[in-house]
């Protein structure tokens, strides 16, 4: 396996995947049989690509665990049908139970929606950031040291994402008709590997503005 970025390459990759198999086989002989089967995950982890945030290694679960769509900086964008699509298949088919928005400290898309630098394309995605800066922008500008206030923001970032997913027609569909589901916000740190729960949990529209209910 590797030892360091530069020991990646190609071909070790399917080598690597070789080894893999091999060593899970030894351990379980029927994993793939079970594996291949069906999929029924309990948890939708909706989370950054930063590729030091995979879900199933972070939260000690193996393949078929959680069902997973990644972009960048976790966002929960009502446009984006892809997002929206892996959404409703989670909820609506595999009937997951816990659909969690799991941001990081040291986001690069936090940290770049913090300037007013020009990326290219991708500036258009940040505009979303932008937006959730706006609206906590007198509680961001008080804090002085930058990473501090960068962590803040990724947080913050979680936080309105998961009202973004609760304002989603499937998820209030879901809760209209009796679904068993929960949604949650994270926050891991890269500098512990520990995941920080944000403390903001819905199990229903309650908490929802009434404008968004449908």
């Amino acid at each position: 396996m590797p030892q360091s970025a530069d020991s990646i390459t190609y071909e070790n990759l399917l080598i690597w995947n070789q080894e893999w198999v091999k060593a899970t086989l030894a351990e379980d002989p029927n994993f793939f049989v079970k594996l291949a089967n069906g999929q029924k995950p309990p948890i939708l982890w909706i989370g950054c690509a930063d590729s030091r945030v995979p879900a199933n290694q972070i939260t000690g679960t193996t393949p078929g665990d959680i069902f997973v769509h990644r972009n960048i900086a976790n966002m929960v964008i009502h446009t984006d049908m892809n997002m929206l699509s892996v959404l409703d298949y989670a909820v609506a088919i595999l009937k997951v139970k816990h659909v969690i928005v799991c941001g990081h400290y040291g986001c690069g898309g936090i940290l770049a929606a913090m300037n007013n630098k020009q990326y290219g394309l991708i500036d258009n995605w940040l505009c979303h950031i932008k937006d959730v800066y706006r609206l906590y922008s007198v509680e961001l500008d008080q804090i002085e040291d930058k990473e501090e206030k960068a962590n803040r923001l990724v947080e913050l970032n979680v936080i309105e994402n998961v009202y973004n997913l609760c304002k989603t027609s499937t998820i209030q569909n879901a809760w209209k008709n009796g679904q068993d589901l929960q949604v949650h916000g994270w926050a891991y740190s890269l500098n512990t590997g520990l995941i920080k729960d944000l403390d903001i949990s819905f199990v229903s529209d309650e908490k929802l503005n009434k404008v968004f209910k449908f």
